[in-house]
């Protein structure tokens, strides 16, 4: 596949102005090079891969990392390049739940690469931002890639705050109106909350080793910044435990409540079947066509004789049965 026209995306800053190339001229990135470049490859192919390992020098494992759909966060060192996939979060269908996809960033001496499959409204931002102001990117790649990766936790806010209304909103139907069925509802988003996890958690972990300054690429301003960012992580990640438990705690909720609804219902059917057990033998031998003891009276007063001795054990039935509590 052949690289369309948005695909490849060239910002180089050199003479104090930022500029966009159509490609990467290999001389910025020698040795004694003042330019900072920026390149970002959406929906990356056979040319984007032969551009990281013909022109950046960037090792085939990374590359075939970088090309994958899916992978979960993390950093990794080949050489002097800082290699860190993140993920980046949007609104799902019908802004019902979200979808994370990779992004992948590659952090050398005096450029950033970032790749990934579909369009992200954070990059495409900052990108705007660049060509407005010449300085962003003139304070190095390093922290171009704190600018992206703060833009792209930040989305997370607006998803996860989405998620706690979603969690209050089935809350408020499970137990206000317990004869609904929002099963399939909480089965969704407890799979939410558990992607939320499943990524958040990882990207915390990667964050860190960058503010801890575990590699070189990272200046000690560079670490501080990093460490906001690492906080924001935190508290998404207590965030998504929390909801985790709140969704967990709901369904067990529901749950609970469907079967205390089919106890009462089988509590019910119960004494109607006890209630007419009896009366069923009674009806069973007065239907006999054998001569059996009569109530005094015609033969006409023998029906309502039986229809009464019926409604007396009925009601001396349910009298017992609710003296023991059990209607």
């Amino acid at each position: 596949m052949g690289p369309g026209p948005d695909m490849i995306s060239v910002l180089v800053y050199r003479d104090g102005a930022t500029q966009t190339a159509e490609s990467v001229d290999p001389r910025w990135l020698a040795a004694g090079a003042t330019e900072v470049v920026w390149v970002d490859l959406e929906s990356p192919g056979d040319p984007e891969a032969k551009l990281l390992r013909d022109v950046f020098h960037i090792h085939e494992l990374a590359v075939e990392d970088a090309l994958a759909e899916v992978h979960l966060p993390k950093i990794e060192t080949y050489g002097e390049l800082l290699y860190l996939i993140l993920h980046a979060i949007e609104a799902g269908k019908k802004h019902e739940g979200f979808l994370t996809r990779d992004v992948d960033f590659f952090l050398g001496r005096n450029y950033l690469i970032t790749v990934h499959q579909e369009g992200s409204q954070s990059i495409e931002a900052m990108s705007r931002l660049c060509e407005r102001h010449p300085l962003v990117l003139a304070e190095g790649p390093g922290a171009l890639l704190h600018r992206l990766v703060d833009r792209l936790v930040a989305a997370y806010g607006p998803e996860v705050d989405a998620l706690e209304e979603r969690v209050e909103k089935l809350e408020k139907t499970v137990f206000s109106r317990p004869k609904t069925n929002p099963l399939r509802e909480i089965i969704g988003l407890k799979g939410d909350v558990a992607s939320l996890r499943r990524v958040t958690l990882p990207q915390r972990d990667a964050i860190s080793r960058l503010s801890r300054r575990e590699f070189p690429q990272v200046t000690e301003a560079l670490a501080y910044r990093f460490r906001d960012v690492y906080d924001q992580l935190v508290r998404l990640s207590e965030a998504a435990l929390f909801l985790q438990d709140r969704v967990t705690g709901l369904l067990d909720a529901y749950l609970s409540m469907q079967s205390n609804r089919l106890n009462q219902v089988m509590k019910v059917l119960t004494v109607i079947a006890t209630i007419f057990m009896p009366l069923t033998v009674l009806t069973g031998m007065f239907g006999m066509n054998v001569d059996l003891p009569r109530f005094p009276g015609s033969d006409a007063a023998q029906f309502w004789w039986i229809t009464g001795v019926i409604f007396g054990i009925s009601g001396l039935m349910l009298w017992v049965f609710r003296k023991m509590d059990w209607l």
